[in-house]
């Protein structure tokens, strides 16, 4: 027989009375709305300011820094978040503009953060003029291109390997396509999607130093914050300094890893595809915290209503019409006509880029820099292939077995947000000491912060591996090799491709800060494309810039065109579970 206590009845006072849950939830959000408030109050204080109070060395300043860095790097997560569903969904979904917004991709995430500083500080600084907020502006922007592009791919991928048995029952639901975005495409993108979004977050940390020294041209700014300090420090040379700014980091990756990033990892195993259910792992307390508290449950329903609303509102379902109606009708002849159109547009940009490039460079320059080109290619393909052969192992091995993916979560994020600015000091010191050959030995700098791209999606395509598969070839004994070529390895291939684009993109990226490595006054140079930009962009020499971007750009799209997309293409061929 149940028993029903009459002070916990529906209506009852006693049960939404606060408990010890609803104290620590209550104090948690009093907290982070206090430090929301003093990082944005500080934002909008006046430029001068930034010249009154200098970056100083003292680690008491260090949690400052710190709390203004993460605010940086959660506002542009926020952004990536919007630029994710809305352009990976648009080529997902329509082919003609797949065939323009997939290129352009390569190209956004193959253009350095040097290039997106050079020509945008200074439109973010005039919308707020005299004040911080252009600057924070500035880094945001620069932050949000090191952490957007690999989870567009991440979600663009999931939504073009929705299994097919799944879209049928959406369209047996007669689910709007507002409705089967929410309810279908983001549910199953989730598990890659909150794995690249902790990349993200940790690569925003391996570019945080440049989007907080500022040094274009003429135009220099110093954001408080803890790239600025890990620059400062190299710059004098204070390994101490350098040091506390390593523990900053890592309390700040802890920080964010229990109360972000391991709740959504807990939370996303829902969504994974499969039959028979398998080890869930572990649970985040911030989970239990929710669960067990009284008041906050009550205060998030309104939200859930909202958003209930918004799903059962069948007038919401526009993009049937906005993307497929207009881009997609009209046949032949509508197709040829938008391709006529991409190649006209395309043909325009490039000859206002030759002209601009013209003024400052010749044909000598671009033959100096496709040579430069090839040699950073040359380092990318073989760091790529060495990043491949060491970390998909692992990948696959934490990626089945979530207790060990819980444990190796923060540490994955410390090492991919680690700095390689940190580790220069001590490249420079050992190069420099054994009389080694720069080209080749600060090569490794730049699969530090990249390869990590590969491992992160390699665990996320593991632990989205369905569960009644893993049953099916133990049951017939398929192990070995066979077991790596007709059963995890097929599985994974799309994540694969998607951190391999994604890596590759990122060590062009770090060839900038990869190719030429500073200790206090010796300065080390490594021949390439990264070394090339970044000295032209010191310089404030523009054209030289673009030049090398263009290059740049254009080698990593030939890459992906000819070795990554059509090995994507055939894993959703062949290997979609349907």
């Amino acid at each position: 027989m149940v028993v029903h206590h009459p002070a916990m009845e529906v209506g009852s006072p006693r049960r939404y009375a606060p408990n010890l849950w609803d104290v620590f939830a209550f104090a948690l959000i009093l907290t982070g709305l206090i430090l929301v408030y003093k990082g944005g109050r500080e934002a909008f204080a006046p430029l001068v300011t930034l010249q009154q109070h200098p970056v100083s060395l003292d680690p008491a300043n260090l949690p400052e820094y710190a709390l203004r860095t993460t605010l940086r790097m959660l506002a542009a997560m926020v952004v990536s978040l919007l630029f994710t569903f809305g352009y990976g969904s648009l080529a997902a979904k329509n082919r003609r503009a797949e065939q323009v917004l997939i290129p352009l991709l390569d190209i956004l995430q193959s253009v350095p953060i040097l290039g997106f500083i050079s020509f945008t500080v200074v439109g973010f600084m005039a919308l707020f003029p005299g004040r911080v907020m252009g600057a924070e502006l500035a880094a945001i922007f620069a932050i949000f291109t090191s952490q957007a592009w690999n989870m567009t791919f991440s979600f663009y991928q999931s939504l073009k390997t929705v299994p097919a048995d799944l879209l049928e029952v959406s369209r047996s639901f007669n689910l709007s396509p507002w409705q089967r975005f929410w309810r279908l495409e983001v549910p199953f993108s989730m598990p890659g999607l909150v794995w690249n979004t902790m990349m993200s977050m940790s690569g925003g940390w391996f570019f945080v130093v440049a989007s907080e020294a500022i040094s274009v041209g003429n135009t220099t700014i110093t954001l408080p914050g803890i790239g600025s300090y890990v620059a400062l420090a190299i710059a004098r040379q204070d390994l101490h300094a350098i040091a506390w700014a390593v523990g900053a980091m890592l309390a700040v990756i802890l920080l964010y890893d229990q109360l972000l990033f391991r709740p959504l990892v807990d939370w996303s195993r829902k969504f994974r595809v499969e039959l028979t259910e398998t080890d869930p792992g572990g649970h985040s307390w911030l989970l239990v915290l929710i669960r067990r508290s009284r008041l906050l449950p009550a205060g998030l329903a309104p939200i859930g209503e909202f958003f209930s609303g918004l799903l059962r509102h069948r007038a919401a379902a526009a993009p049937r019409p906005l993307i497929r109606g207009r881009l997609e009708s009209g046949g032949l002849w509508m197709g040829r006509i938008w391709q006529a159109a991409v190649a006209i547009v395309s043909m325009v940009m490039i000859w206002h880029i030759v002209a601009f490039i013209a003024t400052g460079a010749n044909w000598s320059e671009f033959s100096k820099v496709l040579a430069l080109g090839l040699i950073t290619l040359l380092r990318v393909v073989v760091l790529t292939i060495l990043a491949t052969v060491v970390w998909v192992p692992v990948g696959v091995w934490v990626g089945l077995r979530p207790r060990v993916a819980e444990r190796v979560q923060p540490l994955a994020q410390f090492l991919a947000a680690f700095p390689a600015n940190l580790v220069f000091p001590f490249a420079v010191v050992v190069i420099v000491h054994f009389h080694l050959t720069a080209d080749i030995w600060l090569s490794p700098l730049m699969v530090l912060g990249t390869q990590w791209y590969i491992l992160f999606n390699v665990i996320a395509g593991a632990s989205a591996f369905p569960g009644d598969l893993k049953e099916a070839a133990a049951n017939f004994h398929v192990g070995g090799w066979n077991w790596w070529r007709k059963v995890i390895l097929p599985g994974i291939l799309p994540y694969y491709v998607t951190g391999a684009i994604t890596a590759s993109g990122g060590s062009w990226n770090a060839s900038i800060v990869a190719e030429v490595a500073s200790w206090g006054d010796t300065t080390l140079r490594a021949h390439g494309l990264g070394a090339y930009i970044a000295d032209a962009t010191s310089s404030g020499d523009f054209p030289r810039v673009v030049l090398g971007i263009v290059v740049m750009t254009a080698l990593v799209t030939l890459l992906n065109r000819a070795v990554w997309h059509p090995l994507y293409h055939f894993a959703h061929r062949q290997l979609r579970l349907d």
